[in-house]
């Protein structure tokens, strides 16, 4: 939920940060075809400024799950739900959308709502390129944690952000977008790498929980960058031409229309081949609206980089 509520950030800003202009410009028309920008999200999640605290669960596992998440978000305690839109209000002299307002009196009725834009809202704009963005967070998690074995956690601490600073047993962050209130929480403290915080490390603060910092993760200059130069005769003999050929043009979530254009293939064809690819676990499918996104998996990538 970090990276839903951050990347939707990302997208209401008035220039979308570099890193991830191209992903923006393939996921706007899909939000706004699908009416998204204009929903709950986009009254909740403003592009500065507080980010509600009860859209980001605290984790039950080191890898939770979406449906997990969202399971917290419907069964959130209704005063959680109020403190955040009283927040919210305080930055926009007082006022609330009718739609916050009617979500203020009555929680309960209108979280479900809320978790079936969030769903509609990750087969659009997530799905497709989670495989990748995981690929980065997976990457960061092992490498702190290689850190904290070799160097321990203060060192981890010191080279998180360029605003934080471990000093004498005190954590310190300097130049904060959020708030953070240490005496109200639970003990310890939570690390969440992310790829589309960046610039920014953000908190969040629940009375009884472990306080949250989501920090930028490591790698994210090459997150959206062509993951190989394979070339597809390189593979060839492996998977077939075709085959080989449609996974090389899969860098970015695609339609088989698109694919058939790019490769010379009938789309028939590139139907067929994709059905075959997907049973092999070598591509995943995303519906967006009528049409059909075929993306990579992580099975694939390691592949293409094998034939490199």
């Amino acid at each position: 939920m970090w990276e839903v509520v951050t990347s939707f950030r990302a997208l209401a800003a008035s220039a979308v940060p570099e890193p991830h202009r191209g992903w923006a410009d393939q996921v706007r028309p899909r939000l706004a075809a699908a009416g998204l920008d204009r929903g709950w999200l986009a009254d909740m999640i403003p592009p500065a400024g507080h980010l509600p605290d009860f859209l980001n669960p605290a984790p039950a596992t080191a890898s939770p799950g979406l449906s997990e998440e969202l399971a917290a978000i419907e069964a959130t305690d209704p005063e959680l739900v109020r403190r955040d839109l009283d927040r919210l209000a305080s930055q926009r002299d007082n006022q609330l959308s009718p739609r916050l307002r009617s979500l203020h009196h009555n929680p309960p009725a209108h979280l479900p709502r809320i978790v079936a834009e969030i769903e509609a809202y990750w087969r659009l704009a997530m799905a497709p390129y989670w495989d990748r963005i995981r690929s980065v967070l997976e990457a960061d998690i092992f490498h702190r944690g290689r850190q904290v074995a070799e160097r321990g956690t203060a060192r981890v601490l010191q080279e998180l952000h360029h605003t934080v600073r471990w000093d004498g047993g005190s954590l310190q962050l300097v130049q904060r977008d959020c708030d953070i209130t240490r005496i109200e929480t639970g003990a310890g403290l939570l690390l969440v790498p992310s790829v589309f915080a960046w610039p920014r490390v953000l908190t969040r603060s629940v009375r009884s929980e472990p306080p949250q910092l989501a920090y930028p993760a490591r790698g994210i200059g090459t997150l959206w960058e062509p993951r190989t130069r394979t070339h597809p005769e390189t593979l060839a003999a492996v998977i077939g031409r075709s085959r080989a050929l449609i996974l090389a043009e899969l860098d970015s979530p695609t339609s088989t229309t698109e694919l058939a254009q790019r490769s010379g293939l009938s789309a028939a064809g590139v139907s067929q081949h994709l059905t075959a690819l997907r049973a092999a676990g070598l591509t995943s499918t995303h519906r967006v609206g009528r049409s059909v996104l075929y993306a990579r998996t992580g099975l694939a990538d390691a592949l293409l980089a094998a034939h490199a």
